[in-house]
């Protein structure tokens, strides 16, 4: 009893999620964290600081409007010290993020009916289960629709997810993915579920054929049900940097994107490509997922997030 009690007392506590965040977007901050050690604010800085933002991928026009903003700080208050300049790049930050920062509420139809979408690797899948539990948590009733019905692993990995979460799943080997999820749609409005996730097969936004059909997915959605779908998120690795943005822009042209999910924060040296598309595509981000535990997905919050990626301790 007292080895137990030993272990306890020693055990380490659980970081919270501002610490993990913070954590996670390490590589990222470590890009423009070294220039503000002291000294005076001139024009060197500048250069510096546009390449490390640019080296984070935060792209050319974010990377202007930062700078702009900063310079602007520093002549209306009258900063001369590095080491204020980080407060203010933080500040810049944050307003220029705010634009994303709008949280999903599924409210206002039964089921509510959310279609994803996304590049193969993404973390999708893993996406529709955490988002599972997610709306779980708030007592809703959940029902996943497995629209991949190109991989049998991600029928296999969404199954797991359901029976993790113990909600139901849509799923058949083969066949129309949007006659999946039509009859997922169908179910969920028999049962009275609240919520229903569909899955879409994973596609670069190169393949046109493939594009068409997901606009398909879309439009079979809409007999089901014509408010649906009510929201239509994708799912982005934050280690892909610029490519995101153009991910965003590709999906967003083609199903009118209502949301994002930016995945795999954690350990990521591109986590800056979250100011581009809030810059050139500021579709909101509705989450944002650091680590691979079912409770590792949480609704974006811009000040937060600007905190984690320039601190300012």
């Amino acid at each position: 009893m007292l080895s137990f009690l030993k272990k306890s007392a020693d055990a380490a506590p659980v970081p919270s999620w501002s610490e993990r965040l913070k954590a996670g977007l390490a590589r990222t901050r470590a890009q423009v964290g070294g220039l503000f050690g002291g000294g005076k604010i001139d024009a060197a800085l500048y250069e510096e600081l546009e390449m490390a933002l640019l080296c984070a991928d935060t792209g050319v026009a974010a990377t202007k409007y930062l700078l702009e903003n900063l310079r602007q700080q520093v002549r209306k208050k009258g900063l001369t010290d590095r080491r204020e300049l980080k407060a203010a790049l933080q500040e810049a930050l944050a307003t220029l993020l705010s634009a994303l920062e709008r949280p999903l509420t599924a409210e206002g139809h039964r089921p509510y009916i959310i279609m994803l979408a996304g590049v193969n690797g993404a973390g999708k899948t893993t996406s529709i289960g955490k988002l599972a539990k997610f709306f779980q948590a708030q007592g809703k009733s959940v029902l996943l629709a497995a629209g991949d019905t190109f991989r049998a692993a991600a029928r296999e990995q969404l199954v797991i997810w359901g029976e993790r979460n113990q909600v139901a799943v849509i799923t058949q080997q083969g066949g129309d993915p949007a006659a999946v999820i039509f009859d997922a749609v169908q179910a969920a409005r028999a049962r009275k579920i609240d919520i229903v996730l569909a899955d879409t097969a994973g596609r670069l936004p190169t393949q046109l054929h493939l594009m068409e059909e997901i606009r398909k997915v879309k439009r079979v959605i809409a007999k089901a049900d014509a408010s649906a779908p009510h929201e239509v998120l994708l799912v982005l690795d934050a280690n892909t940097g610029q490519n995101a943005l153009s991910q965003v822009k590709a999906f967003d042209d083609a199903l009118g994107l209502t949301g994002l999910i930016l995945t795999k924060l954690d350990g990521t040296a591109k986590g800056g490509v979250i100011a581009a598309i809030a810059r050139e595509r500021p579709v909101p981000i509705r989450f944002i997922g650091i680590g691979e535990g079912i409770d590792d997905l949480r609704p974006f919050l811009a000040q937060a997030f600007a905190t984690a990626l320039v601190d300012t301790d």
